[in-house]
């Protein structure tokens, strides 16, 4: 769906209480404490791996000891790649986190997708935006309820190096490249790293660097535009978001802080450039509010975890506006939850997962935050999140879903994560541009 450009997303926070109320009520529709006839083990596949799978898992330790349905998460690297062949071929799991709306279109499209049931509808009519509701749905039908969010567009930097180089957080993007120019005087050395690798997913981290930078130089009117197909990836202003960030990406004096040249970029998982900014390699990088869950299984020289705060280890700010006078411009992702079974049980996980209840138990064990209005934010594990959070509850703030999440599956997921790896490869960017555009053909 596209959001008009002065729709905003409000997600207020709700009143302690809500967490617990929600609990209540998901254990009192689940049979109070028993699993109904149905299959007692629900499978869920998704491309969320590592800490965060196992945080995801545990995150079902409640749900399960009060409706003795047990839930396996399985986290597949190239999960985007393989769903819709396994779904297509009769092998779908029970349920799928799909992270991108354009992704989830296509899994409807198969007609395995379930309807939402009225119950999870219910929970997402409370707890959720309508806008969040529309990227679950397809043709004004219900399918796929929100699960967690993301912010994208931070920078993640270390306070205490800013401190040591006398510089400060910028507020518009030319005083962001002065800071890149003073860094690299200061140290000699790259002051950027990033990191594209993401196995069938590589060039991800790209398309949210050119979607900010979008968002920023043309507004939210242009991008809404690109999003529905009618301003085209070959036009000046994603020409423009191109040339701009070759400045810094394709820079040979500017990236690849501890890893490389401009090349190793696609080489470097885009999770491994947690480390390097916890240990000071890295000055900036580029990446969403999930980095924080990268830092926690970063140990630093005390043999502890980076203190994410603004005088700690790392902190991030948001990536600038071009002007100081613009509003503060967000561009936010996150998953939603399709079944492809209507087993009750099936059906009873599902509508948890759309619970402040579910929520509050994943935001708790670190590293993520929600959009659910019902869930409570000091349970975050940072003050970052926390920030976070807060920033999209702002109703001053511009909200935009992920540019790329919201195209067609053959584009966004497609060849524009193609064309960005080939961007930094070396191939021109009218070739890159024109190569993108044609996704749509395919």
């Amino acid at each position: 769906m596209r959001m008009s450009s002065r729709r905003r997303v409000l997600m207020a926070v709700a009143v302690a209480g809500a967490a617990g109320l929600a609990l209540a009520g998901c254990a009192e529709s689940s049979g109070g404490g028993a699993a109904s006839s149905g299959t007692t083990t629900v499978q869920i596949s998704g491309g969320i791996t590592g800490g965060e799978a196992d945080a995801l898992n545990e995150s079902f330790t409640q749900f399960t000891a009060d409706t003795g349905i047990k839930v396996v998460y399985t986290g597949d690297k190239s999960f985007e790649g393989n769903i819709v062949t396994k779904v297509t071929g009769g092998s779908a799991p029970d349920i799928a986190i799909v992270p991108q709306p354009g992704l989830l279109k296509t899994l409807i499209d198969t007609g395995q997708v379930q309807k939402g049931s009225s119950a999870t509808e219910a929970n997402v009519d409370n707890y959720w935006s309508t806008a969040w509701k529309t990227y679950g749905s397809s043709g004004g039908t219900f399918y796929a309820a929100p699960m967690l969010a993301n912010v994208k567009g931070f920078v993640w930097y270390s306070p205490k190096q800013f401190k040591q180089w006398g510089v400060s957080v910028p507020t518009t993007w030319d005083e962001l490249m002065t800071l890149t120019q003073t860094i690299q005087q200061k140290t000699g050395a790259a002051p950027w790293c990033a990191g594209f690798a993401s196995d069938a997913a590589s060039g991800w981290p790209g398309t949210d660097w050119i979607e900010d930078l979008v968002l920023r130089q043309s507004g939210p009117d242009v991008y809404d535009q690109w999003v529905a197909g009618t301003v085209k990836f070959t036009d000046p202003p994603i020409k423009q978001a191109f040339d701009t960030l070759s400045t810094i990406l394709l820079n040979p004096q500017y990236v690849n802080a501890g890893f490389g040249d401009v090349k190793s970029i696609n080489s470097t998982a885009f999770g491994d450039v947690a480390a390097k900014v916890a240990d000071g390699t890295c000055p900036l990088t580029h990446q969403a509010s999930f980095l924080s869950a990268n830092f926690l299984e970063v140990n630093t020289a005390s043999g502890q975890p980076p203190v994410v705060a603004p005088d700690g280890d790392v902190y991030a700010f948001l990536l600038p506006s071009i002007k100081a006078s613009d509003p503060k411009y967000v561009e936010v992702g996150g998953e939603f939850v399709a079944a492809f079974s209507n087993d009750p049980n099936v059906q009873k996980v599902v509508e948890y997962m759309s619970t402040p209840a579910f929520a509050d138990a994943r935001v708790k064990l670190g590293g993520v935050i929600s959009a659910n209005n019902g869930a409570d934010p000091s349970l975050a594990s940072s003050q970052f999140l926390v920030d976070a959070m807060k920033l999209v509850q702002n109703p001053d703030t511009v909200i935009r879903f992920d540019a790329s999440d919201l195209m067609p599956a053959t584009v966004g997921s497609g060849s524009f994560w193609k064309g960005m790896v080939n961007w930094i490869d070396g191939k021109p960017t009218a070739d890159v541009l024109a190569e993108i555009q044609a996704g749509y053909n395919n």
